[in-house]
């Protein structure tokens, strides 16, 4: 992946480290990512996961926080101590908010609590896949929509949207991600920080808000929902 453009289309198949020490679980993944195109290695102690990222070869590192000889979080801080700005996915049974919190204080880039649904680790992948490694821009673009995080506004072309506060942190989640479908279970974790997944239609209320707000009459409709998966941002055809 170039750093110039995370979410460019692929020549290659991404390469993918994944550091985990429970064979049933690591079997599973590896046919499942190998099944899509994924090239995968697996690594099963800390120690050797480190050792095998330092490559600088992968496109994406999948963590298990409890590993032997060296924890999961050791590995990460190491990696981004030596300036290494590969994303992370961080694994874990640990689910609490100061759990998933230091998780991502360490350097991790997402944060998926065991057990999990194949469909959703794949989206969560394909989700930092395409995200640009350098992430600090103040000014958002995605299609016809453009977002200042500074002075917090929005525009589609040359017309302001008003936004509350949480339409626009979900409006914000979904344009750093443009392209890419995003769960149900992803946005209530990652906008509304659920810790454990209701059920409930708070995020097809809200993004149905969203739309009403951002398609003018006339205006082709830019988030898709994708039946039986969640919700996408499209900024292409």
């Amino acid at each position: 992946m170039t750093e110039a453009d995370g979410s460019r289309e692929r020549e290659t198949a991404p390469r993918v480290l994944l550091v985990e020490d429970d064979e049933s679980l690591a079997g599973e993944i590896v046919e499942e990512l190998t099944a899509r195109g994924y090239e995968l290695q697996r690594e099963a102690t800390g120690t050797g996961g480190l050792q095998a990222a330092r490559s600088g070869v992968y496109d994406l590192l999948i963590i298990d926080r409890m590993l032997p000889e060296m924890e999961g979080l050791e590995v990460l801080a190491a990696l981004r101590g030596q300036g290494n700005p590969v994303p992370v996915l961080v694994l874990s049974a640990l689910s609490a908010v100061d759990d998933r919190v230091n998780g991502l204080k360490a350097g991790g880039d997402d944060y998926l609590t065991k057990p999990f649904a194949m469909e959703e680790l794949v989206a969560r992948l394909e989700a930092l896949l395409r995200r640009p490694i350098e992430t600090r821009a103040t000014v958002l673009r995605a299609g016809e929509l453009e977002m200042d995080l500074i002075e917090r506004t929005v525009r589609r072309g040359t017309r302001e949207i008003d936004l509350l506060p949480r339409e626009f942190r979900l409006l914000e989640y979904m344009m750093r991600r443009p392209d890419t479908v995003l769960t149900r279970s992803m946005l209530l974790e990652d906008v509304w920080n659920y810790r454990f997944i209701p059920q409930t239609n708070l995020v097809d209320v809200h993004v149905g808000k969203l739309r009403r707000k951002i398609d003018a009459p006339g205006e082709a409709s830019i988030i898709e929902s994708i039946r039986g998966a969640g919700f996408c941002l499209r900024t292409r055809g």
